[in-house]
């Protein structure tokens, strides 16, 4: 049997990330073999990350990915706000966003897709043996124009790239790059903010229009008007939503005397082409994931054995 030194335990923590103890019991296990201990170690980490798979993920980072007229945005979770200052997490979800340029959005794919000289997948196990938490990829998203600019924000950002809320807005425009891109810039802030539900209110969901419309007759129905007023009351009620729910409509965060379709158009002569938005992704961490609330009482009756 090889005599397992102090330089070849060095060696490994290095190579791994793993803690001494962990390197030497995997040295011995292997006979000082060091691809193997890297293998009986990482074999160990998934086991660690299986055990740590039932909790629930939902903090993290949003990714944001932009090159030439494409941009990505991804979402990857961790159980703790504090795993989101690690600079190998970081490292993880800005390397994950680069993938998805080739890979493309869906999840599964994207896990199975090489990064190096491991796949996605085996980086993020990796990732979750060296740190100790849960880590997911929850989503992916791309958007891409054929001509003009993807213009992208991050909001409460760690790095750069990086952060809490992740906008994604294509400009389609044969208009000046540079132009286009601090114009994205701006579009993509204003969404962050304010959240739209669609760009105009010829895109927006049927279904959301008919819930909005049967809640303002229904309220005005009790009051006891007549349904050809209920009618003229809904159709202006519905301005006023499209003017809260939809992009172009909406207040420009930058300048509240105008709404976004007016700041677009003075924008033009300075862009030096029409500009039209052709669609947007925004991406808020850890939305619609829904949280365990730990019952510290029951826990402790649990460990004692109790019902």
């Amino acid at each position: 049997m090889a005599e397992i030194t102090a330089a070849m335990v060095k060696e490994l923590r290095e190579t791994s990330g793993a803690g001494m103890m962990d390197c030497k019991a995997a040295l011995t296990e292997t006979k000082g073999d060091i691809q193997a201990a890297q293998d009986w170690l990482r074999k160990k980490g998934l086991s660690k990350a299986a055990k740590k798979a039932g909790r629930v993920a939902a903090e993290g980072l949003i990714g944001v990915s932009v090159r030439g007229t494409k941009g990505v945005l991804v979402e990857v979770n961790s159980e703790t706000d504090f795993v989101s200052r690690n600079d190998l997490f970081q490292g993880l979800v800005k390397m994950i966003a680069d993938v998805a340029h080739g890979a493309g959005t869906d999840v599964e794919a994207i896990k199975k897709a090489k990064a190096g000289a491991i796949t996605v997948e085996e980086a993020i196990n990796d990732t979750i043996a060296k740190i100790g938490e849960n880590m997911t990829l929850r989503r992916a998203g791309a958007l891409e124009v054929k001509q003009g600019a993807v213009g992208s924000y991050v909001h409460s950002s760690v790095t750069d790239g990086l952060g809490r809320i992740g906008v994604l807005v294509g400009l389609e425009s044969s208009g000046k790059a540079d132009e286009l891109k601090t114009l994205g810039r701006m579009i993509a802030m204003h969404i962050a903010a304010s959240n739209p539900q669609a760009i105009d209110a010829a895109s927006m969901d049927p279904n959301i229009v008919k819930r909005e419309k049967d809640v303002l007759a229904d309220k005005y129905k009790q009051q006891g008007k007549p349904a050809n007023v209920i009618d003229k009351i809904v159709e202006s009620g519905l301005k006023t939503f499209y003017k809260e729910a939809t992009l172009l409509e909406q207040t420009y965060v930058h300048d509240d005397k105008k709404n976004v379709a007016q700041a677009l158009k003075e924008a033009e002569s300075q862009v030096g082409a029409p500009v039209k938005v052709t669609g947007y992704l925004r991406f808020a961490l850890g939305e619609g994931i829904e949280k365990q609330e730990a019952d510290f009482a029951a826990e402790v009756a649990a460990a004692a054995g109790q019902r």
